[in-house]
């Protein structure tokens, strides 16, 4: 009697879980959910710079104060500025991921549509909203390098990188230093829109942006965005005006 040599079917192969990751970054909807995570990672650290920055109204040895504690959160079991560079690269790689999101989205809808419409069917609010993210985002990227060169390692301050954190913002927005204040207010208004317009795309990528939940979903998004937007423009405004000196 002749055996045959039985051979057994390999199993279908499935994608590895380290790939799927991946694929699903890829994905129209993966992209979508890593803006609208990093998205909140931005948002919530920007309410927490924003009450940070409002200390300055409480007197220099308060503010100033705060700027050391920043640095020295977990001493004595963390060494110096530990929990303050993870927060930065938290917020490093969220900005990259946003971003490069952002442009990944960007490029694929052009591609589904090589050849304009005659007649373009986008509506004036898909317009504005678009040439506010787009170009208001690399106005903000431009304050953000801004604001570091300035306020955190003052290479551009005018009282230098020693002085301390209340002297390098009351100088930095004097009433001779008017353009300086300027730009920021237009930087931290763009921020705003650009909140407005972010925080609500999230609410519609997560799901949460259905049929009768509309008008308190824009009404809280243009809530978050005008606090923020008072609250860090409220600093230089009141120190050019002479109220914080």
């Amino acid at each position: 009697m002749s055996s045959r040599a039985s051979t057994v079917a390999a199993p279908p192969q499935t994608p590895s879980s380290q790939a799927l990751p991946r694929r699903l970054y890829r994905s129209s909807v993966g992209k979508k959910a890593v803006m609208a995570v990093t998205g909140a990672i931005l948002v919530l650290y920007l309410i927490a710079h924003m009450i940070g920055n409002l200390k300055v109204f409480l007197g220099r040895d308060d503010f100033n104060h705060y700027a050391h504690w920043l640095r020295t959160m977990g001493e004595p079991a963390l060494p110096y500025r530990t929990v303050l560079t993870a927060i930065e690269i938290v917020l490093t790689v969220a900005v990259i991921l946003h971003m490069w999101s952002a442009v990944s989205l960007a490029r694929r809808a052009r591609r589904a549509r090589p050849v304009r419409y005659a007649a373009r069917p986008t509506t004036q609010e898909h317009r504005y909203a678009t040439h506010v993210m787009r170009y208001g985002g690399i106005v903000i990227l431009l304050f953000v390098i801004w604001h570091l060169l300035d306020l955190t390692f003052g290479a551009v301050n005018p009282k230098g990188g020693d002085a301390q954190p209340y002297d390098k913002v009351v100088a930095d927005f004097a009433p001779s230093h008017w353009y300086i204040t300027i730009f920021y207010i237009v930087a931290v208004v763009l921020v705003g829109f650009h909140l407005k317009h972010g925080i609500w795309s999230a609410f519609q990528t997560l799901g949460w942006g259905r049929q009768g939940r509309y008008r308190g979903l824009h009404l809280l998004a243009d809530v978050v965005a005008a606090v923020i937007v008072l609250g860090f423009v409220s600093v230089p405004v009141f120190v050019t005006i002479g109220v914080v000196s």
